[in-house]
């Protein structure tokens, strides 16, 4: 029982992939989902989907590996977060899609929140801004639009998680509901200070605390799988969101260290130890990971929109057939024409934090094509980077490490990693595994279950794949960063 199943459930797929005790990819298996769109803004999945996936893709990995369940020590699990999901205790059956972190459908009673100053209250107990990004809101907004639904949720017939919790609670045949820290911690619910659900926060938004889960360490014990699933149970020891994930995987264990991961959104995170540090920049203070019940702070800056302008090209334009093609384009774009992509789709988000916002397009010219659509979407998203980690070296006094360690699909293109390292003006670096997200929450489960090594044996093995340092001249970087800067703001001025 040497093998680990990571289950790695995303915003567009997801996917498993099974782990040995040297934490080297032994199979996988990956199916994406649809994404519906019912109003502009508004963003869900089916849970029908989310879950039929993550069964299918396990049994699949496992089948591919050619092994037996019995060699499978334990299963770890990482999730898009804030998604928010309601279903029926006793069948199962969710009340309304889920809602996907994108979706800015409460964006005025978010608005109204801060209006009434409850903003303050948020912030102090949970780290976070108000805003539709978050769990809770959406959650509210499903009790107070769907038909029944609050009677039910107050005479306690109904439960509220995150994908984990949603994922767990099928596993185990219906019989855990619990979430980790991580994932509580961007629900805008849980005070990640007192370590707790606030009542505070529930009273105000009206949401019944019987319907929250447990919330464990991410390295616990989570329950097992019911037993015809795989074959027999199989313990599930180890539950981080996303880019908490991806922070173990990159193993950023020292305050100072920073990941950035670059997929459907970009997430960066800077560690700060046991210190939660309130930013002044709006950025989110948040929980990195919680191991023996020590939860580890970090400062994250989010974006919406980093992978997904590369889709945006694909489905919304077309000017590409697959992702791949978009470097290609890129170098073979008019660098004179300055043309700047703005790709706020569902709003800004940090440092700027405006859900009205939507995607602008700068510079164009009569000449301007595919190339130069594509290289603005890329450059993008090393602007948007850039703005995150100015914030944070705002905010973070301690001392942090030069590098900025990346993982994600689009980490993958070396053109944007090399303009990605010109415009932050720092080296950047990829790790030999790029599949970080799942690795981590396999180390977690693998740690907890006895069969990986610990956190300093782990950090250890961590290698780099490249190394980008940057080649782009200070007056050229800060000329292109300002004609960004410049953008924003009228993106900014044009949605108010």
């Amino acid at each position: 029982m040497t093998h680990i199943l990571a289950i790695d459930q995303g915003t567009t797929s997801t996917r498993a992939i099974l782990f040995d005790e040297k934490l080297s990819v032994v199979s996988s298996s990956q199916e994406e989902f649809a994404q519906h769109y019912p109003q502009s803004g508004w963003v869900e999945h089916d849970p029908a989907d989310l879950w039929a996936t993550t069964a299918a893709t396990c049994r699949s990995a496992i089948e591919k590996a050619g092994l037996d369940t019995h060699d499978i020590a334990a299963i770890g699990m990482t999730n898009q977060r804030e998604t928010t999901l309601v279903w029926d205790r006793s069948t199962g059956k969710p009340v309304h899609n889920a809602i996907v972190w994108q979706d800015r459908r409460s964006a005025q009673m978010c608005r109204a929140l801060r209006e009434e100053g409850f903003d303050k209250a948020v912030t102090d107990r949970t780290g976070l801004l108000v805003d539709p990004y978050f769990s809770a809101t959406k959650l509210a907004w499903i009790l107070d639009n769907v038909d029944g639904v609050r009677t039910r949720a107050e005479a306690g017939e109904l439960a509220f998680g995150t994908v984990d919790t949603w994922l767990v609670w099928n596993l185990t045949g219906r019989q855990v509901h619990v979430t980790d820290a991580t994932n509580a911690a961007r629900t805008m619910l849980y005070d990640i200070h007192k370590g707790r659900w606030s009542k505070t926060i529930c009273d105000r938004l009206d949401i019944p605390m019987s319907m929250l889960p447990e919330v464990r360490d991410c390295a616990a014990d989570f329950g097992e799988t019911r037993p015809d699933l795989f074959g027999r149970p199989i313990p599930i020891r180890g539950i981080a969101g996303d880019q908490q994930a991806a922070t173990v995987g990159q193993a950023c264990f020292k305050p100072g260290m920073m990941k950035s991961t670059y997929g459907t959104g970009c997430f960066a995170l800077l560690n700060t130890g046991d210190t939660p540090v309130r930013s002044c920049h709006r950025l989110l203070t948040t929980i990195a990971y919680q191991l023996d019940g020590k939860p580890t702070y970090a400062l994250e800056g989010s974006i919406f929109i980093a992978g997904a302008v590369v889709q945006w090209l694909r489905d919304g334009l077309k000017i590409i057939r697959e992702a791949g093609e978009t470097q290609p384009l890129a170098e073979k774009a008019d660098t004179g024409q300055g043309v700047v992509i703005v790709p706020a789709f569902t709003g800004l988000g940090a440092p700027y934090w405006r859900p009205e916002c939507r995607g602008a397009v700068f510079g164009l010219t009569r000449n301007s094509g595919p190339a130069e659509f594509a290289r603005a979407a890329l450059e993008s998203v090393g602007y948007q980077t850039r703005d995150l980690l100015e914030a944070m070296a705002a905010d973070w006094s301690g001392d942090g490490t030069t590098a900025l360690r990346v993982d994600g699909g689009m980490s993958a293109s070396d053109w944007t990693m090399q303009f990605l390292s010109d415009i932050i003006g720092a080296p950047v670096e990829r790790p030999r595994v790029l599949e970080t997200t799942a690795m981590g929450a396999a180390w977690l489960a693998g740690q907890q279950a006895g069969v990986l090594p610990g956190m300093g044996d782990f950090a250890a093995t961590w290698q780099t794949d490249a190394r980008f340092d940057p080649a782009m001249d200070d007056a050229r970087r800060n000329e292109k960063y300002a004609a960004w800067k410049r953008a924003v703001e009228a993106t900014i001025t044009f949605a108010t």
